[in-house]
């Protein structure tokens, strides 16, 4: 079974004086450009099953402006997550049954668990609100131990 990952970075945040990084809202652009991103997805026909996200105020708020309406599970692990975390996220949160899962995160954890699972892919930039679209050959529970000689990076998308 094909399965799809789609990687999306939280949109543009603002930097309230004395607010933790981790609790940084989003700005009005990024709210625009968040709810840009769930009309892209949805219309690159990406049926997501479920959600992994970040616990950050702003990943969370990107993804209540997406309008995505699927099973969501928040993960400490996601902020500031590494690949080989994000990867880990994905193995022990992922449904097993879950053709597509959107992982709502942060730079530079996204873009380079898209390089992580295709190496020959290729990405310039990955500004707030891009999401990469992922096509692994193995099993959620797998992802990241096995090489797949079938992942492949099949879309960079910049909502703007």
């Amino acid at each position: 079974m094909t399965r799809t990952l789609v990687l999306l970075r939280h949109g543009k945040s603002a930097y309230p004086l004395g607010v933790p990084d981790h609790d940084r809202p989003l700005n009005d652009r990024g709210r625009r450009q968040a709810a840009l991103a769930g009309d892209w997805i949805r219309d690159d026909g990406l049926d997501v099953d479920a959600v992994l996200c970040s616990t950050a105020t702003r990943t969370r708020q990107t993804l209540e402006r997406t309008g995505i309406d699927a099973p969501v599970e928040f993960v400490d692990d996601v902020y500031g997550g590494t690949p080989d975390e994000l990867l880990e996220v994905l193995r022990i949160h992922a449904p097993a049954d879950a053709a597509t899962i959107l992982m709502v995160g942060h730079f530079p954890g996204m873009p380079e668990t898209a390089l992580t699972l295709d190496p020959d892919g290729s990405i310039d930039r990955f500004p707030t609100s891009a999401y990469a679209v992922v096509r692994v050959g193995v099993a959620w529970d797998r992802i990241g131990l096995d090489v797949d000689p079938d992942a492949r990076l099949v879309a960079l998308r910049i909502p703007r």
